[in-house]
């Protein structure tokens, strides 16, 4: 499989090897970047590349990755937060920590590990071995719900709703700064940095829709407690939404201030209200998580300082 990559602004000086790595799309350690590179497998604008080169802005670097052995995801008997369940569905609180499914990095101890112990064979396989059974999903630092089915036909009937937003969507973020307005929204395209990959951004040109509510639940000195309703669910939507009004979610480590006064680990955002139309019945079922431990004590904490 042959790929190409333009590098970014924010990649020129990486060595070759480094750079390939650093590619979410490829997933590849910086070891096997350099056997490809030792392979004769990359070149660098026509030219095959040293894994010590110093890639440039603008630099076009085509890859011939061969095709991945299958991955073998296997059941892991991690406990589940299960908030309901029946033949259809699992809708699950996700813990502060968990990656959803298996990725470069994170193969054992996700969320779909833990739902391959539970459920058995008994999940969708529309998203194939490594998603088994997952329609939506939460970023590793993000807790709250989400559903998982388990079958294809529930998958097929989430999906549809997901693609014309109907899904109920609700989370709670604490953010910096006092927001002014009681309401708002954010209604601003999203599509990947030109700068960092890794990152997320507000795109008019090349981004996708993305539209978030959002409403002020409580004001701190500092800081606000709002609610998000998402319309769209973009990678990352509402921490770059705050973020481009100036009002990053507290403890977000990709999009926020570097220094954060809290011991928190990443972002304090909670999906806490899911709400659907059952892929079994036909009708429509929510659900709503208390706050979790380390965002009622943050709350306890604002509070008190407020006096």
């Amino acid at each position: 499989m042959i790929r190409s990559f333009t590098v970014l602004e924010g990649e020129n000086g990486l060595r070759l090897d480094q750079f390939l790595s650093s590619l979410d799309e490829l997933s590849l350690s910086r070891s096997y970047a350099g056997k490809l590179i030792k392979e004769g497998l990359v070149e660098v604008n026509g030219i095959k590349g040293k894994a010590s080169i110093h890639v440039k802005t603008e630099d076009v670097v085509t890859a011939d990755i061969p095709a991945p052995v299958p991955l073998e995801v296997k059941p892991e008997n991690i406990p589940l937060d299960i908030i309901y369940e029946d033949e259809d569905i699992l809708v699950i609180n996700k813990p502060k920590g968990m990656v959803v499914h298996p990725a470069a990095g994170h193969y054992e101890g996700t969320l779909v590990n833990a739902v391959m112990f539970h459920c058995g064979d008994s999940l969708s396989s529309i998203n194939g071995v490594l998603r088994p059974g997952i329609v939506h999903r939460i970023d590793k630092n993000t807790t709250g719900l989400l559903v998982v089915c388990k079958n294809d036909q529930a998958h097929q009937s989430l999906a549809a709703q997901l693609k014309v937003h109907s899904i109920t969507r609700k989370y709670v973020a604490i953010v910096c700064g006092n927001v002014r307005e009681d309401d708002g929204t954010v209604d601003a395209p999203i599509g990947r940095s030109r700068t960092d990959r890794k990152k997320q951004a507000i795109d008019p040109v090349n981004g996708r829709e993305a539209v978030t509510h959002y409403h002020v639940l409580e004001r701190f000195r500092d800081y606000t407690l709002i609610e998000c309703r998402l319309e769209t669910g973009r990678t990352h939507q509402i921490r770059v939404h705050m973020a481009s009004i100036g009002h990053p979610v507290l403890g977000d480590d990709v999009y926020g201030p570097r220094s954060c006064p809290f011991d928190l680990e990443g972002q304090c955002l909670h999906a806490k209200v899911l709400g659907f139309i059952h892929p079994g019945t036909g009708q429509y079922i929510e659900f709503d998580s208390p706050y979790p431990a380390y965002f009622e004590k943050l709350l306890t904490i604002l509070r008190n300082r407020k006096q």
